[in-house]
């Protein structure tokens, strides 16, 4: 049995070869940026107006003059107007070109139009007022986006700014979720006395999803033959294998030995850890990468955003943010294993405070709808204080 440090160093060294591929831009959601985007032009490409009201000369403030003439109107998307007479104005919208002789804007809100002049309400103005000045964001040539960027509309917006239609991004891992166990039935299915719904697969499927990746899902049964012959064809076609059940000491745990039989090299059994203790984790001669968990829901859950999660974001090169919370309260654990508590998290004068939700052991997935992650505390003590702060780990 090894430490998760341990387990997580050896995962860590097994990393999904990722490669680079181009998506559209309507496809690239959630994708990871594997090319650097720079600034096609200024940014905003011109003087741009960013109040509805009226453009007028600077000098004609400084000059005392309260009304202007209406000279015109300039539209959002219409070619740069010019403001042929200094002590008139020009009507302009929000996204505009500011017109040419003209240095402040002044909102509607500010002015009483009638018969065609603006009178001036206020008179503290100052120049290049409710004006988005040309390239004061960004300029031509400037780096926008790094490649390893996770990508949110945020920057999917940025990408369509400056005329990103095909993107290139990190190629995904082709990742099959496989569940073991006579007991399981589809979730359509109204289940037996002596039988339960899948619903690993499913948390597995939705956690993989929030990760870009859509995955397959398989379901054998507790046969050795059928199961070798299972994860052989899905082997094959696969980057990544999540199993989930079939990995402790019961007679119908079979999946150590049929993966190994595939050639399937084990690089450890057993995490000297709560819950999750038999995580099998393993590699293949030709680099697929074999996660299996143990079939308890809360043991699934909990490994996966411990380990699974943090390989993904190695493997495409992600920055991933270490966390860590303060206990809320005093807890105590006897066995010698880190344990993960499950917390609810709440901020207070900008300290992460967790409180333990224990739950009801490693079967007990209905709490997981209180609960926001869980804090990692570390082998070799049993009591854990208020106050102590420790690696956490979020589900949402």
């Amino acid at each position: 049995m090894i430490s998760v440090a341990d387990a997580t160093q050896i995962i860590f060294s097994h990393l999904f070869q990722s490669k680079s591929e181009t998506v559209s831009l309507a496809e690239s959601m959630g994708r990871v940026l594997d090319e650097p985007i720079y600034a096609d032009r200024d940014v905003p490409p011109f003087n741009r107006v960013a109040m509805d009201g009226i453009a007028v000369s600077w000098i004609a403030l400084e000059n005392g003059a309260k009304s202007f003439v209406i000279e015109g109107i300039q539209s959002a998307g219409a070619p740069q107007k010019q403001l042929t007479d200094k002590t008139k104005c020009m009507e302009v919208m929000t996204g505009a070109m500011l017109p040419i002789g003209t240095d402040v804007v002044i909102r509607y809100e500010d002015i009483t139009i009638a018969d065609g002049v603006a009178q001036l309400n206020e008179l503290d103005f100052q120049f290049m007022q409710n004006i988005h000045k040309q390239g004061i964001d960004a300029t031509m040539g400037s780096e926008l986006l790094k490649p390893g960027m996770k990508l949110s509309s945020a920057e999917v917006a940025l990408l369509a700014s400056v005329g990103k239609a095909d993107v290139h991004v990190k190629s995904l891992p082709v990742v099959a979720i496989i569940s073991t166990g006579d007991e399981l039935v589809e979730v359509d299915t109204a289940p037996a006395p002596h039988q339960i719904r899948r619903s690993n697969s499913y948390a597995l499927y939705a956690a993989l999803q929030a990760n870009g990746i859509k995955a397959s899902m398989h379901h054998i049964t507790d046969d050795a033959t059928k199961l070798e012959a299972g994860l052989k064809e899905i082997l094959n076609h696969s980057d990544v294998m999540i199993l989930s059940g079939g990995i402790s000491k019961g007679k119908f745990d079979f999946v150590p030995q049929v993966l190994e039989k595939l050639g399937v090299r084990k690089l450890f059994h057993h995490v000297s850890q709560r819950p999750g203790k038999p995580f099998w984790f393993g590699a293949s001669t030709d680099g697929k990468t074999i996660f299996a968990l143990p079939g308890n829901p809360v043991s699934t859950f909990m490994c996966f955003y411990r380990y699974v999660q943090p390989w993904l974001s190695r493997s495409l090169g992600t920055k991933s943010v270490e966390m860590s919370a303060t206990l809320k309260s005093d807890f105590t654990f006897q066995p010698n294993l880190s344990y993960f508590l499950q917390v609810g998290i709440e901020i207070t004068d900008g300290q992460l405070w967790a409180t333990p939700l224990p739950g009801g052991g490693s079967g007990d997935f209905a709490n997981l709808s209180e609960v926001d992650g869980f804090l990692e505390l570390p082998l070799g003590k049993t009591t854990f204080q208020r106050g102590e702060t420790f690696p956490y780990f979020s589900f949402r």
